[in-house]
Order: structure tokens, then C-alpha cells, then sequence
């Protein structure tokens, strides 16, 4: 028996931006990344979002932010 998986996620970044602030973990500035995601399914794409992180650019943690 044979299990092929058809479905398929493609992450791309769309952007990066500096963002004011320090990660408070190291110090070091934060970064925001735009990230656009596509399911797809036997190469068909099914969903399609985009969502914005915030990244620290010397120790590469994600930061959750509070607002």
C-alpha cells in the first residue's frame, strides 16, 4: 500500500518592514513580515491568507504582540 499526500502549503514572504521597539529577549530590533500562505490541494489552490508577524532580527524569535 501506497500513501501519496496531495495536499500541499506554500508559505512566501511579501515584505519586510523595521518596527519600532526591542525584543525583549536579546535587545535587538523587530522586524514585521508580511507572509502570504496557499493551501492547495492535487495543485489546485483551495485557501489563500495573509498574515503579518513580528520577528526579532538578531535571535529570529516571533513576538506576539499586545494591543
Amino acid at each position: 500500500m501506497c500513501l501519496v499526500f496531495v495536499c500541499d502549503q506554500d508559505e512566501r514572504v511579501t515584505g519586510r518592514y523595521a518596527a519600532p521597539g526591542a525584543c525583549p529577549y536579546c535587545g535587538g530590533a523587530v522586524q514585521v513580515v508580511d507572509v502570504e500562505s496557499q493551501w492547495r490541494f492535487c495543485f489546485v489552490p483551495l485557501y489563500n491568507k495573509s498574515k503579518r508577524r513580528h520577528l526579532c532580527s538578531t535571535c529570529g524569535k516571533r513576538l506576539i504582540v499586545q494591543g
